[in-house]
């Protein structure tokens, strides 16, 4: 069974050569850059990557343009900043000769400001990243994309390693990034006006999950200090929206 590696990719120079070095056993790398500016592409062609430049779009385009250009039988998707580990590796070509599924969903260790998350809603974390490329129909959605398979889909064990945030800065730029998506996704929804009520009840929802249902101070500090950030990021999703909705309201 031919492998082909996906990755997407936009300025991720500091990162990328880590996980096309994980790749080195699979039969070809499809690099889809979205309009890298640093010297990703640089790096990846040194890896042997194939790569291909492509704007606009969003999240689920580029997986599915990345479906397209790769030959292998298998598909197997990975962020710049996910590595796979020599176990994972070995766990995947076994499975790759035994099994009749359409696609794994794989564990991910997620990695946060150096601390590897175990409560709070990290763990475990699986996605569908190893697919059988004749049973994708496709990937949807803007944010959180998801893929649509025909067939089963079965769950490995070893674990991707994420190595996400690696500073405080490195968190609230992507919330500001991904917060604009998210809310305009729920504007475009038809959501209720944002009430002042609305606010604290986000709030509440969120710390209740993230504290106490999943019990993310047992991750110490950093897990504190996630618990409090994710009640951030979850107000400043829906006070953009309250801004959207303003502006609609204002015409």
């Amino acid at each position: 069974m031919k492998i082909s590696a996906v990755i997407l990719t936009k300025n991720e120079a500091e990162k990328i050569s880590d996980a096309l070095e994980s790749l080195d056993w699979v039969d070809e790398i499809i690099l889809i850059d979205t309009g890298s500016k640093d010297k990703t592409i640089e790096i990846a062609e040194r890896h042997k990557a194939k790569v291909f430049k492509t704007q606009g779009g969003n999240f689920s385009d580029w997986r599915n343009l990345g479906s397209k250009k790769a030959s292998g039988d298998w598909l197997l998707y990975l962020d710049a900043d996910e590595r796979i580990t020599p176990l994972l590796r070995s766990e995947i070509k076994k499975a790759l000769q035994e099994t009749k599924a359409s696609a794994y969903a794989i564990p991910r260790n997620n990695i946060l400001l150096g601390h590897a998350m175990r409560w709070g809603g990290w763990s475990p974390d699986y996605v569908v990243r190893l697919i059988k490329k004749d049973a994708l129909e496709g990937w949807e959605g803007e944010l959180h994309e998801q893929p649509h398979i025909l067939g089963e889909v079965r769950k490995l064990t070893q674990t991707l390693t994420h190595i996400t945030h690696t500073s405080l800065s490195e968190m609230v730029d992507k919330t500001n990034n991904w917060s604009q998506i998210e809310a305009r996704l729920l504007f475009e929804s038809g959501h209720p006006p944002m009430a002042w009520w609305r606010f604290v009840t986000i709030a509440l929802r969120e710390f209740w999950f993230r504290a106490v249902t999943r019990m993310g101070f047992l991750d110490g500090p950093i897990g504190v200090i996630e618990i409090n950030y994710q009640i951030f990021n979850r107000l400043i999703v829906y006070a953009k929206l309250w801004e959207l909705q303003q502006k609609k309201n204002s015409k």
